[in-house]
């Protein structure tokens, strides 16, 4: 995936050590209900769409971007579906970052599917009955994005 300029000013200076970063997904639907996923340039896999805000950019408009820039279609957001601090991770350069994800339930509103970058392989419309393998991270953000229930975040583990 690409890694955005401020990142790599922040690692001139930090090197490897971890970051501790924002993230945004963006589960989109069309008027049928269908939910758009990308398959990953960098691991072939099928995926949510998402990214990393640019500083001061706020989430929605994150959202908004990172959709376009993927797969061509203009979306606009609806509700934070969740909020939830990842798992770290270390990537094959050895750099390691943790993110706080933001996953917000969008509405398509234009544009035609398909690859927009380097980052998809594919991208297209799966109605959420019959979708590709995912990650647990895609399935469980589809999931919190149908149900009508407030935002989702993980219980409280202090008294």
């Amino acid at each position: 995936m690409a890694i955005p300029d401020f990142i790599r000013t922040i690692r001139a200076d930090a090197g490897q050590q971890l970051l501790w970063l924002p993230g945004v997904t963006a589960i989109v639907f069309d008027d049928e209900g269908r939910v758009l996923l990308g398959r990953r340039s960098d691991n072939g896999r099928w995926s949510v769409i998402g990214g990393i805000p640019d500083p001061g950019e706020q989430p929605a408009d994150c959202a908004v971007r990172e959709v376009y820039e993927e797969t061509a279609v203009h979306c606009v957001p609806e509700r934070v579906v969740l909020v939830q601090a990842l798992e770290q991770v270390t990537y094959e350069n050895g750099d390691t970052c943790q993110y706080m994800d933001i996953t917000l339930r969008c509405r398509a509103v234009g544009g035609e599917a398909r690859v927009n970058d380097d980052e998809s392989l594919e991208v297209g419309w799966f109605a959420v009955d019959a979708l590709p393998d995912l990650h647990e991270f895609s399935l469980f953000r589809i999931k919190q994005a149908l149900a009508d229930e407030p935002t989702w975040f993980a219980p409280v583990t202090r008294p």
